[in-house]
């Protein structure tokens, strides 16, 4: 195995944790996140030896995917960072894996906004020197940090990618 590969491969799943987890903590995924994962796309597909028909097909799902992203940001259903992060992750799995991907995100991101709005009501008396992270969090009607379901969502969808069936299949 090479290890160059892997490493190349690992940029995906540690970014989409990193923003996951930032959104989670913070309420906004910075932009290096994405434009890492853009600037990584391209070494990868040429280290599994994707054919450039192959990396044209996935840069198409991820224009796609910017500019439905921009449609969700405009109507406020999610912020900027989530649709940056969308588009990325979307550049990396491609026609194979961007349908598995919109599916558990959209799974993750329903388990998730019941799971926090059954927090919200409930833990809010158990709250007294949480972190200000976690206060933030349980605003009864503050912003649900959509960066968790996406970050979900990827990590789950990656195996059905091109980039790992070819790493797999042995290029």
């Amino acid at each position: 195995m090479d290890t160059l590969t892997l490493m190349l491969l690992a940029a995906l799943p540690a970014l989409v944790i990193i923003a996951g987890l930032k959104d989670l903590t913070s309420m906004t995924i910075p932009n290096w996140i994405s434009l890492i994962l853009i600037g990584a796309f391209f070494p990868t597909a040429l280290a599994v030896g994707l054919p450039l028909s192959t990396v044209a097909a996935h840069v198409g799902v991820a224009i796609l995917a910017l500019f439905a992203g921009a449609g969700m940001f405009a109507l406020r259903w999610i912020g900027g960072g989530d649709a940056k992060l969308m588009a990325a992750s979307c550049l990396w799995l491609g026609v194979a894996g961007s349908g598995y991907f919109l599916l558990w995100t959209g799974i993750a991101g329903g388990v998730f906004c019941l799971a926090l709005i059954f927090a919200r009501f409930h833990a809010r008396p158990f709250l007294f020197g949480a972190p200000g992270w976690v206060s933030q969090l349980m605003e009864p009607k503050g912003d649900i940090p959509y960066g968790v379901a996406i970050a979900v969502g990827a990590l789950l969808a990656y195996p059905a990618s091109t980039l790992v069936e070819r790493f797999a299949a042995g290029f």
